[in-house]
């Protein structure tokens, strides 16, 4: 069984309800040790008291905040189990929103919502709520060391959930510079087209790691002393004539979807399987 990541309840007006978060989704890459480059034996991470001037144990380790240079305030986990807001064990739905009302841009981590197993029919009541309004839920849970919002969404499995971003952490600073630039209506109408002659279905399992297939690569060609396979980067020209280039490729991805469907006409063949990060 995975590992729960939070345990409590949902309330929804005066029903409760309780359930469990398992994580839906990590990141893989390949994990790199980090070696003595002389002798490459491994490098321990050591807890270092520079007013001692010398390595300390991690149980000798409190957390601290810093309230001025060189002054602390110690808190210790028993205070901030005591100071939890009562969404450390309560997730109370605050409002419902339409399916499309909350930008992507929020989404931080994706769980699974699984309920207790003797207590499954609010919980299916719930989802099929959901569901048939075409509505998700917004609400708050303390966990991780800090209080989320969470957008819960019905799926055809059950319920998932999505931790969301805070206004204040959206860095506004960052956005790109919206521009006014003029086109035509006929530079218009080849990009259209353009993303008509792309528009699929989306399907996960068709896409893969590159970079991490290559590293993977890199590492046995290594170990079995071959030459290293390079991926050569190829070359951008800036965009002069952008009827001449939206033209281009129309016509490269016409070609490219051709190719698509003569290997989608045989087995694909069984993925590789991945190493564990």
């Amino acid at each position: 069984m995975p590992a729960t990541v939070w345990k409590g309840f949902i309330s929804f007006g005066l029903v409760s309800f309780p359930v469990r978060l398992f994580s839906a989704a990590r990141a893989v890459s390949v994990h790199f040790h980090m070696l003595h480059k002389k002798d490459l034996s491994r490098v321990k991470e050591v807890w270092y008291c520079a007013e001692e001037d010398k390595p300390i144990e991690r149980s000798d380790i409190v957390k601290g905040y810093e309230t001025g240079k060189g002054e602390y305030i110690v808190v210790d986990e028993e205070e901030l189990k005591k100071i939890a807001p009562t969404t450390a064990t309560t997730m109370e739905i605050l409002q419902f929103v339409k399916s499309d009302g909350v930008d992507p841009i929020y989404f931080e981590s994706s769980y699974y919502v699984a309920p207790e197993d003797n207590l499954g029919k609010p919980y299916s009541l719930f989802r099929a709520a959901l569901d048939e309004t075409e509505q998700y839920a917004i609400a708050k849970i303390a966990m991780h060391n800090r209080e989320h919002v969470v957008l819960i969404r019905p799926s055809d499995e059950g319920l998932l959930l999505h931790t969301l971003y805070y206004q204040d952490e959206l860095h506004e600073s960052n956005k790109g510079a919206g521009t006014k630039a003029k086109y035509s209506a006929k530079e218009l109408d080849l990009a259209k087209s353009l993303v008509a002659h792309l528009t699929a279905p989306f399907k996960p399992d068709q896409f893969e790691d590159t970079y991490r297939e290559n590293v993977e690569r890199l590492i046995e060609e290594k170990r079995k002393g071959k030459k290293i396979t390079t991926t050569e980067q190829p070359r951008k020209a800036k965009v002069i004539d952008l009827m001449e280039a939206l033209q281009k490729s129309l016509k490269a991805s016409s070609k490219g979807q051709s190719k698509a469907s003569s290997k989608s006409a045989t087995p694909r063949k069984a993925a590789k399987k991945r190493h564990a990060a």
